[in-house]
This record gives C-alpha cells, structure tokens and sequence, in this order.
C-alpha cells in the first residue's frame, strides 16, 4: 500500500536532543516550582497535581510535596504524563516570553513542507505533551510549522515502545498500518511502530544503523514513495 501518513518523533529526529536536555528541561526545572505554586489553585493545574498524586501513591501530598515528586521525576527523565503536561505549561510562558525557541533541523523543516504539499497528512508522537509538541513547531526557529500537521500524539496513546500504541494510532487515523510511515531515531520505537504493521525509517544523524530498520541520516534521504 502506499505511504498516506507520515508519523514522527520528535527529540532526536526532527530536533536535536540537545535541545530537550540543555534547553527545555533546565528551563522547566528552574521555573516549574514557582509555577506550580502560583498556579496550584487553577482548574487545569490542580487536575495534573491530582494525576501527580495517583501516580507517585502519596494522596496526601501537598503542593511542597508535589513539586519535589515532580522536580525527581524531571531529574530521572521520567515519562509522567502529568509532568509533562506541567511542563508543556511552563514552556508556553517561555515561549510567550520569547524566552524560547523551538528547534527544528533544517532538512527536518524542507522535507516536512515539501511532504504537506505532496499531500501526505503529517502527524506527531511524542512523549512529550501535545502541547509542548505544539509549541516546539508553532514556535520554531524557522517560524510557525503547525500548519504542516493534521494532529499529535503523546504518552495519553500508550507508551511508545509498545506495538498496541500505534495500533490507536492508525486505528485513529483510519488507516492501515501499512499506510503509516513512522519516524524515531530509537530502535524499540521502530521495533514496535513495525509490529503494529507501519512501515519505519530510523533517523541516526551521527552514522549508524538503526539494526532492522532503514536508517538515514537526514530528512533530504527519506522517500515515503519508494518505502
């Protein structure tokens, strides 16, 4: 079947994982706590504090408490889903500030529009939040990028190591697996997107080889027509 859909990753494939570490997180870990505080009361917030205290097993955290489970999971690289919509929060601030901008590879942003024009519907997984995932591309440093996309995909669809997350996914999209093209530069990611029927390309930007999985080093060298 022909490749309808193009499903990406985000840290390490579209954008430098320097990124997310030496950019986001730091900046998310300096300014989550005075957020978390002033904004504790607020509808949106509250509802991720009680995700926090589900899932760290502390009901009665209060929120000193809850900003010290959340700077552990920052520290840990955890995957909580209430974290990072917290810290997609945060990131907003700092990208209404111009205090952040989002980076995207150059080849990532040409392949990316000259495939919207081809008419391939472009779609985000990530493990971030759909709002970080939002703001990365619509505040990029080549300019708002989110009208390339026909939706995102975060940790709400499952993990992304586990073939059953892309099966909601293409079962979202109306697709068959086979009409999927997904994107990562993570092997276990690859692995699982190839057990639910998608066909995958492996980004590897520094050489080597994604082992069972095409691998390129570059958006320029993937053609979904000829996957």
């Amino acid at each position: 079947m022909p490749i309808k859909a193009i499903l990406t990753d985000i840290e390490g494939t579209t954008s430098a994982v320097s990124f997310v570490f030496d950019v986001l997180f730091p900046y998310a870990a300096a300014h989550l706590p005075d957020y978390v505080r002033e904004h504790a009361d607020e509808p949106a917030v509250a509802e991720q504090l009680a995700a926090v205290r589900a899932e760290s097993g502390e009901a009665n955290a209060d929120t000193e408490r809850c900003v010290q489970i959340l700077l552990g999971w920052i520290a840990e690289d955890r995957k909580a889903t209430p974290l990072k919509a917290l810290q997609g929060m945060v990131w907003a601030q700092g990208y209404r500030a111009g205090q952040l901008k989002g980076h995207v590879y150059p080849d990532a942003v040409d392949a990316l529009r000259h495939w919207h024009t081809e008419g391939y519907k472009l779609y985000v997984y990530s493990s971030g939040s759909i709002q970080a995932q939002k703001l990365i591309f619509g505040c990029s440093e080549a300019g708002d990028l989110t009208p390339l996309f026909s939706g995102y995909f975060d940790t709400t669809s499952g993990p992304k190591r586990e073939a059953a997350s892309y099966q909601r996914i293409a079962a979202d999209l109306g697709l068959a697996g086979e009409e999927i093209l997904f994107l990562s530069d993570v092997v276990q990611e690859l692995d699982a997107a190839q057990q639910a029927g998608m066909q995958t390309v492996g980004l590897a930007r520094e050489g080597g080889a994604l082992e069972g999985h095409e691998t390129v080093a570059s958006f320029a060298l993937i053609d979904p027509a000829r996957v």
